[in-house]
């Protein structure tokens, strides 16, 4: 046999070209299953794992009676796989575009998106495997869907918010965007407890992405939320509302704000603004119609301030009811120092403290003002709760405006004590006013009752706070008796009298400040009262502004505000069965059997 001659060079060469091979997808095969087996590993697992999220239920919002304010359902996103859609089952495109709602060429459209093109530099072609068709499908409709066995069409399970009374107290519940995220009112200030814990399970899946039951290895289950009792009253809640539909149609106001509450506890039974908004479709709804305006619209609050600087002189003991303020002057002596008073639509002369109140003097006003002096003037509008928030804590409240004496000039002691040279928000106004109502104690306004879970258990109770005492007892209840004769046939709210029961309340009308002036023709008019004034149970505050009135006339509050509070407080009185002064008990009777309706 003739043996092959085979060079050494060649030899040599052929031994460490494989040798060089072998040793580097040695080296590199060390490299994957020793320095980087973590993050294979991890990847491998990513395929085969899957770690599914569960949705805890949100929990439900009621009115203090139970009734359903805000509640979560089970819906369905349906869409399709344009790979999945066979052409035998494009005859059910009439019934499935019918179930949908929708036009058929959108299931048309939706089959034909079988690839999605990117527009980078690199422009790459993939599968298109979920469009689209319909959000929030009921699971009733979904069902019908299922039934029509239309192979490519699925639906993916989701919670969405739903607010049954539609725009009822839309401002005090606010909304839950699509996101889930809370954005405003109660489903924001709540949201800890309404939100819940949500679960998840992690399992393998299949080359088809399924899930393999068989091999999940955790399962974490969800932790529904809890349930929100406001204070505020349904049917309450809905007086007001159609009473501001009728302001709105009888004066085209910018806008106007109504606030009911319990005089003891503080608690809210109604606050509703115009305009409104609906929180099912709050993507649809302008963002000005959002705002809460009983919390954050602030204006001069006029001659419902003018309980400030009369209640704060009847506590220091400088004056009592009977005391006489002369009017006809218009200049005031106080030590060295002069005051230009303001003046009255009406010549009142020398009047008692009480018929400065009756008759909403402005001089009158003034004067007590400056016999209280600056800074104690200035402790009493705090102490009332002038120049900060109420605390309400549903979010967007303003604090107002309220000077400090070292920032006042000559005027400023003069106007205050008028509602002018202060800027309030309609809460603050009605929570001062709800102070004389309860014997001189300025109560924290409440709006939740309670956090409780499914089985009704109280889990967090919120109860009703007092912030301080502003005056006492004695004088709250003297004021009260002045703030009678105001709602009387002599004072300037008549039209907020009810017949058999004793109303305590003030009108305020105040211009607008336009282009750094006092306006004669834009005007906040208002009205904020409570009944029965023997035994207090419910503050009602109505602003109103700029109301368009007919053949000129300006928008008064006892003209616009007053009736709005009467129209309203009649309706609450048969409601809740509210006994008048014995003379006047077959009165109330006939009030309840008209408001049977609400």
């Amino acid at each position: 046999m003739k043996s092959i001659f085979i060079s050494p060079y060649r030899f040599y060469l052929v031994f460490f070209a494989v040798s060089i091979t072998f040793c580097s997808l040695g080296g590199r095969l060390v490299y994957l299953q020793v320095f980087r087996s973590n993050d294979f590993s991890e990847f491998a697992d990513g395929a085969r794992k899957n770690v599914f999220k569960i949705k805890a239920r949100r929990g439900d919002i009621v009115d203090r009676k139970g009734n359903l304010l805000a509640t979560t359902r089970s819906v369905v996103n349906v869409g399709l796989d344009p790979h999945s859609v066979i052409a035998e089952d494009l005859s059910k495109v009439g019934t499935l575009a019918e179930l949908l709602k929708i036009e058929p060429r959108v299931i048309y459209e939706a089959v034909e998106k079988k690839v999605r093109v990117t527009n980078e530099p690199n422009k790459s072609v993939s599968k298109v495997r979920w469009v689209k068709l319909k959000e929030e499908v009921d699971e009733d409709t979904y069902q019908k869907i299922k039934s029509l066995n239309f192979k490519g069409i699925y639906g993916n399970y989701k919670h969405s918010r739903l607010y049954p009374g539609n725009s009822l107290a839309s401002h005090i519940l606010g909304y839950v965007n699509k996101e889930g995220v809370a954005t405003m009112g109660a489903e924001r200030f709540a949201d800890y407890y309404l939100k819940g814990q949500d679960g998840w399970k992690e399992s393998e899946k299949d080359g088809r992405r399924r899930e393999m039951p068989q091999y999940r290895t955790v399962e974490v289950l969800p932790r529904d939320g809890l349930n929100v009792e406001l204070t505020i009253d349904w049917m309450i809640q809905n007086m007001v509302e159609k009473e501001l539909v009728r302001i709105v149609e009888d004066y085209n106001p910018i806008s106007a704000s109504v606030i009911v509450s319990e005089v003891a506890t503080g608690s809210i039974l109604a606050l509703a603004n115009a305009p409104d908004f609906d929180p099912n479709y709050f993507n649809k709804s302008e963002l000005e119609t959002q705002r809460n305006r009983a919390l954050s619209d602030v204006y001069e609050p006029g001659s419902t301030f003018k309980i400030v600087a009369v209640a704060g002189c009847m506590n220091e003991g400088l004056v009592d009811e009977k005391d006489i303020i002369d009017c006809s002057v218009g200049v005031m002596q106080k030590g060295s120092k002069r005051y230009r008073l303001p003046g009255d639509h009406n010549p009142l002369g020398k009047i008692s403290v009480s018929k400065v109140v009756q008759k909403s003097s402005n001089r009158g006003a003034a004067q007590l003002g400056i016999m209280l002096g600056s800074k104690r003037l200035y402790e009493y509008c705090r102490s009332f709760g002038f120049g900060q928030k109420t605390g309400f804590g549903i979010g967007g409240e303003r604090r107002g405006t309220l000077h400090h004496p070292k920032n006042w000039d000559g005027l400023t002691i003069t106007r205050l004590p008028m509602g002018h040279a202060v800027s309030t928000t309609p809460m603050q106004v009605h929570a001062a006013m709800s102070v004389i109502a309860n014997d001189g104690i300025l109560m924290k306004p409440k709006f939740i009752n309670r956090i409780f879970d499914r089985n009704g258990k109280t889990v967090t109770p919120f109860y009703p706070t007092p912030v301080r005492k502003v005056m006492g007892h004695g004088v709250a209840k003297t004021l009260t008796n002045m703030l009678v004769s105001v709602v009387s046939n002599e004072g300037t709210a008549r039209k907020a009298r009810i017949e058999g029961f004793d109303v305590a309340g003030k009108t305020g009308t105040t211009q607008k400040i336009i282009d750094g002036k006092y306006s004669r023709n834009h005007h906040v008019g208002s009205f904020v009262g409570f009944f029965p004034a023997e035994k207090p149970k419910i503050v009602i505050t109505v602003v109103v502004d700029e109301a368009k009135m007919k053949n000129g006339l300006l928008g008064y509050g006892g003209t616009v505000a007053a009736p709005a509070f009467q129209n309203i407080a009649k309706q609450i009185i048969g409601y809740l069965g509210i006994e008048p002064k014995k003379e006047g008990r077959k009165i109330a009777v006939n009030f309840k059997q008209e408001s049977s309706a609400y």
